[in-house]
């Protein structure tokens, strides 16, 4: 036996399932447990095969299937829970037989709230059933793991006489849970170290830690037994389970792996499953991960603070203990926000292809603080529409400065357009349409007078949500001098916004053509000595 070896005991079918909400069916049941099995559990507690056919058929399906095949790098043990009486350990031991390594896992209650209240046992009668039922799993199976439900409540001395009559009827593992989540760590650290210190016959059984949520120390009890001694710890993925879950499988495996100088023990877990696992798990389960969920959260391995971001760009390790590859992800992610600074706004653009002048990036800057003001984030999408709203437009003959509409119904849609013209004056109109673009459109053909036929208008979304940012094309023809067909594109969180930039933009062009041409014609004029 390696004393520096920890099994994660994965109990995110039975423990997890027990989640409100989060009943799985045999299917996907097999799909997550091929998927623990690649991730490298020592353990997969299969369910509990006394509380349904389902739960016993999918027991069963796993033991064949998964309990048989080698997709990761080892056959995983799977165990099946039964209380301690015979219906349920015969239960338990139909549906996971099949196994190639089965174990059986039997519990009874050993606290005094437990026993008066819930079993109506006495301590002697406890003892005697915990004799008897071990034993008769014993009979079945040579991997046997005990539990004293609620050892976290228990009386020690009794606690040690249980747990010695459970390794004398033939237990191997001794599972100690602290059942609602009541120890803090340094309770339960020491609960493990004097059961290992007083309890004839610990020395030659695995001890193992089940440790819930309820007052977030899951994580923290689970370490605190690890380090006391416990050679296996009952995790689930995402920490789901009863009231506010378990001990999060991917939290205590990545303080193991991060903090080797603290624990000074390893897992047989490949870390680059991690991500896929919970996800799976997520899907499969319909219970979403918290965005600052440690270790697989959306947030964990994102920054959005100005000075974090900067720090990430010189040295990663300024604000990152562990690298996202280790658990399967790409890349850390700056997610850029209103509290993002320039640096990591030059380094997203830089990965999209887009190398700014100082000066062209502080007016990019300034334009990314506005639209951050009304965005959460600010995504790929957004950049590069900014980028080409910002740079790949006509010169700005006339510039929207305001625009206001009232639309709906009843009444009557008006817009009431500013605009910045040639001469830098600014022009106010309003119009009257029967939509908030038309009118919007009619006011400003009110001012820069360029007839043409608008031919087209699209809008889409290029980013996703309700505060997408929404970009419009179109397409017009000009009257004079020439029919000519010219484009325009805006982008703004506003759509009657971005329409008015869209219609804008292509009537500069227009305007812009029309000059030149008009420029044309009077330099040709004057070279031939026709002018004055």
């Amino acid at each position: 036996m390696n004393d520096n070896y920890v099994r994660i005991f994965d109990t995110t079918l039975r423990d997890g399932e027990q989640a409100p909400g989060a009943s799985l069916d045999v299917a996907e049941k097999l799909e997550i447990a091929r998927q623990l099995a690649r991730l490298g559990v020592d353990v997969i507690e299969a369910g509990f095969p006394i509380a349904s056919p389902g739960d016993a058929e999918a027991v069963r399906r796993i033991a064949t299937e998964v309990g048989n095949s080698r997709e990761g790098k080892r056959v995983p043990i799977i165990a099946a829970l039964a209380r301690a009486n015979p219906r349920d350990i015969d239960a338990a031991w139909e549906a996971v037989r099949y196994a190639a390594k089965p174990r059986i896992h039997t519990f009874i209650a050993t606290s005094d709230i437990h026993l008066e209240h819930k079993l109506k046992m006495t301590r002697a009668q406890v003892i005697e059933r915990v004799r008897e039922m071990v034993a008769y799993a014993k009979r079945y199976c040579d991997d046997v793991e005990f539990s004293p439900e609620d050892a976290g409540r228990s009386d020690p001395e009794f606690l040690y006489e249980v747990l010695a009559v459970a390794i004398q009827s033939g237990a191997t593992t001794l599972n100690i849970p602290d059942t609602v989540g009541y120890t803090m760590p340094d309770e339960f650290g020491a609960l493990i170290a004097n059961i290992i210190k007083h309890t004839p016959g610990a020395d030659r059984v695995i001890i193992s830690a089940h440790c819930h949520n309820d007052l977030g120390l899951a994580t923290a009890n689970t370490l605190a037994a690890i380090r006391a001694g416990a050679r296996q710890v009952e995790v689930t993925v995402n920490g789901i389970g009863e009231r506010a879950g378990n001990a999060s499988l991917e939290e205590v495996v990545m303080a193991l792996r991060t903090r080797p100088n603290v624990f000074g023990v390893t897992t047989g877990i490949d870390t680059t499953q991690i991500a896929r696992t919970s996800r799976l798990v997520s899907n499969y389960t319909g219970i979403p991960v918290q965005p600052n969920k440690a270790i697989v959260g959306a947030n964990a391995f994102a920054h959005e603070a100005g000075i974090h971001q900067d720090g990430m760009l010189k040295h990663r390790l300024t604000y990152e203990i562990m690298r996202p590859e280790t658990i399967g992800l790409a890349q850390s992610n700056l997610v850029l926000g209103k509290h993002s600074g320039r640096h990591a706004l030059q380094a997203r653009l830089v990965e999209l292809g887009y190398r700014l002048s100082e000066a062209d990036l502080d007016q990019v800057f300034r334009r990314f603080k506005e639209l951050a003001d009304k965005k959460k984030v600010v995504t790929d999408a957004d950049l590069i529409a900014l980028i080409s709203d910002e740079f790949y437009q006509p010169p700005e003959i006339f510039a929207l400065e305001d625009i206001q509409v009232t639309c709906g119904r009843p009444g009557m849609p008006t817009a009431t357009v500013r605009l910045r013209g040639p001469d830098g004056q600014s022009v106010v109109t309003a119009a009257i349409g029967t939509g908030p673009v038309d009118a919007t459109y009619k006011a400003i053909d009110a001012i820069v007078r360029a007839p043409n036929t608008l031919l087209e208008y699209n809008v889409h979304a290029v980013t996703e949500g309700i505060d997408a940012l929404g970009e419009v094309t179109v397409r017009l023809q000009s009257h004079e001098p020439e029919p000519r067909i010219l484009g325009g594109h805006g982008a703004d969180t506003d759509i009657i916004v971005a329409s008015a930039k869209a219609y804008l933009a292509a009537l500069n062009k227009l305007v812009a053509g029309q000059r030149d041409a008009s420029a044309l014609y009077l330099k040709q004029v004057f070279a031939n000595g026709q002018g004055g």
